[in-house]
Parts: structure tokens; sequence; C-alpha cells
């Protein structure tokens, strides 16, 4: 089926075809038509299948023929999402499906100035997609009225509850209108997850893609031994063979992304960090570096880089093992998206081997093993430029050396 067969409206299919999105994609194919019947929607689905779109279509379509009848007023469609970086990004799907539409959407978000999200708002929207923290702050002093939402929309609900956000999801059902459509969308699911949902929706169409594989298959994945300290030799001789590639790198912590950083600067490598810590601004910017290519390296942390879509990212880096293994899957997920290839490459340490077992038992097969011999491992540190300049550091440390001892002799 595609999407022109569909009973959407034409302005949605002229921009779903200038985005050359011809077919639907699996989640997209089951979830559009009980979401355009008005149903409740529990999805599960691989990160990377098209989620975004599997509800933002469906949802304009209704809004945009609401408001040709001329029935629409405040805000109708609310999206909760857990991080800003993915509330731009689904702002952005809207926008581009929505273009020629009536439906005007908008983000809100902390760590920038509230005032510019004052002023859109009150000149009126149809649909508003928000983190938790700012939304509720707006929503108290009356900026946001909630009381006419037709369809409540939860993405990346397990990384939410990940983050804390179950009282705040809770707590947003009070200012909502009893009858409403409610979509939960989540890259995997467990009991906590699965009990929260079933709170929320009521008689919910349940679609579960690929259940068996919680990664896409068109994702190749490997993991190498390597020792916690060498791991930054191995990057740049991964970033070197592939110079002409998009890398997004995985670390734990926020000092960790700054080292990885710093040390691939040492080696001549350009790369950029992405991090909680950074001002929203400045993560913007970083990502519209690597989202254009003009800089192929980024080192970011889980919570940054959830759910972000970055086209053509052709590697993903596990540098660190993630703490959870369901964050391996929306690690990995950020490569190989839609019909794309990509790898997903892990530099596992000896004190590692214990959580990598643990993705693997989420996963439920064992991932590839690139073996390396003692020499391979060697040569990559040994042919390291952080290696020749340590080095080269030495033997002008040598030769300073002798050069003051051969003072003090002719002394």
């Amino acid at each position: 089926m595609k999407f022109e067969d569909y009973s959407i409206a034409a302005e949605i299919k002229t921009s779903l075809a200038k985005l050359n999105y011809r077919r639907p994609t699996d989640i997209q194919f089951k979830s559009i038509p009980p979401i355009l019947k008005g149903e409740d929607v529990l999805a599960i689905a691989q990160t990377g299948t098209g989620k975004t779109a599997a509800f933002a279509i469906p949802v304009i379509n209704q809004l945009h023929m609401r408001k040709i009848k001329g029935r629409m007023d405040g805000i109708k469609c609310l999206v909760m999402v857990p991080t800003r970086e993915l509330a731009i990004q689904i702002h952005q799907v809207f926008e581009t499906i929505g273009k020629h539409t009536r439906v005007k959407s908008f983000c809100v978000f902390g760590g920038v100035e509230e005032a510019p999200q004052i002023a859109r708002l009150e000149k009126g929207i149809d649909v508003l997609i928000a983190t938790p923290g700012r939304m509720f702050d707006l929503a108290s002093r009356g900026f946001i009225k909630l009381d006419r939402i037709e369809v409540l929309i939860l993405d990346e609900a397990d990384h939410m509850l990940d983050l804390g956000f179950i009282k705040d999801i809770r707590d947003i059902m009070t200012y909502l209108p009893k009858k409403k459509q409610t979509l939960f969308f989540s890259a995997t699911i467990n009991e906590t997850i699965k009990k929260l949902a079933y709170s929320l929706v009521n008689n919910a169409i349940r679609i579960q893609v690929s259940p068996k594989d919680p990664v896409a298959r068109n994702i190749d994945h490997f993991v190498t031994y390597v020792e916690m300290d060498d791991k930054r030799f191995f990057l740049e001789r991964m970033v070197k063979e592939n110079e002409n590639s998009k890398i997004l790198v995985f670390v734990r912590t926020k000092v960790r992304c700054e080292r990885v950083q710093k040390a691939m600067g040492r080696v001549g490598l350009e790369a950029k960090s992405l991090h909680g810590g950074m001002e929203q601004e400045d993560r913007k910017k970083v990502l519209d570096l690597f989202r254009k290519g003009e800089v192929k390296v980024l080192i970011a942390t889980d919570v940054s880089a959830r759910g972000i879509d970055i086209p053509s990212v052709e590697f993903v880096v596990n540098y660190d093992l993630p703490e959870l293994s369901e964050n391996y899957v929306h690690r990995v997920g950020r490569t190989g998206r839609g019909r794309e290839k990509g790898q997903a490459v892990t530099f596992c340490s000896t004190e590692e081997k214990e959580i990598l077992a643990e993705i693997e038992g989420f996963l439920g097969k064992p991932i590839k093993r690139l073996e390396m011999d003692r020499d391979d491992y060697s040569q990559t540190i040994d042919f390291s430029a952080e290696s020749h300049a340590d080095w080269k550091s030495l033997m002008n440390e040598h030769e300073q050396s002798l050069l003051k001892r051969r003072k003090k002799k002719k002394k």
C-alpha cells in the first residue's frame, strides 16, 4: 500500500511526496488506520522505524479536517517527550508534514528563555510538543491551557520513565479532559512501562513490530575487546579509516565526553561533544554541524542523543558500554534508520564483560566478535598519532637532558 492510497488530506500527500515517502514502514502501516479512527494505541517498535510519522500523519490529518470545518480553538494535541532535542526534532516533523495544511505546531522546553515561547503560544497553536518541566511551569502560570486537548501522545515513553518522569506523566492527566485519544509509543517495554501504558489508554490497539529482535535488521553489530585506556587509539584508527563517514560515539558521562573529544583533538581529528551540561544553543549548533556533515564525529551521552534522527550515520560506536541494556538498542538505532544500512561497533574492556553479557541476554543473541590478534592490537597503538607525539616529546626531553649534562660537564 502506498501513501497516495490512504484516506488522508491531499495537502499531506503533497508533503509526503516531497519527502520521497512513498510507502509506509511497518509501524506506520499498522498505526495510521487505528489512529485515524480515533482509537487508543500502544505501539512498541524499534528506534529508527518511523514512529514519529506514524502518529504525526494521522493527527495532522484529523486536525486539518476539523480546521477546514471551522471547529478548532485551543491546543488540541499534546506530545510529551523526555528531551529538548527530541522536542525540536518532532516539531520539525510536524512542521514538514503539515506544511501545506492549516495545522500549527510548536515546541517548548527548558534551558532557553521562556519569553519567546510564551509569545508564540499566545498567537495560538494546534499541536504542542513539550518536555515535562517547562510545560508544567508554563501551564501552572496559565500560559498553556490543556483543557481542550483531544489527543495525548507519549513518545519515547521508556526513556521518560528512566529519567524519573512517571509522576509527571500521571500529574499531567489531571490537567487533561477525561475523554481523549491516547497514543503511547516506546522502543522497549517492560512490566513498569506496561502497567503505566494500560493505566493511561482505553481498550488500546496494541502494535508490536519485530518483537523477537529489538534492533533493526539492517544494522551489523560487532564487538571487539579493547582495554579502557586503549580505546582512544582504536577510535582514532576507526575515524581515520572511515574519514568520509558520519560516526556517532557514545560514552557514559559528560566528563568522558569531553575527554574523548580532547583525545581526538590531540591526534588532529575534529570531533564535537554533546551532553546535558551544555547550553541549549550550543547543543543545537553541534547537532546542526553533525546533521549537515560539516563535523563527521560526534561524541555523546545517552541522555542528550536519545531519539535524535540524524541522516546517514554510518557508524555508531559504543566507546563505553551502557549501564542499561535497553540503551544499547537506542544507541545503535541512530544508524541504519529507515532503509539505510548501518554498523554498530562496541569496544568492550575487561571490566565491561558482565555488562556485555547482560546486553546479549536482552537481545536474545550474541553480538559478533571482531577478533584481533596481539600484533594488530599493538600496531593500532604504535601507529597512533598520539603515540608518535608522545615518542617525539620523550625524544625531545632526552635531548634536552643530554644538553644540560654537557653544559654541566663544561662548567
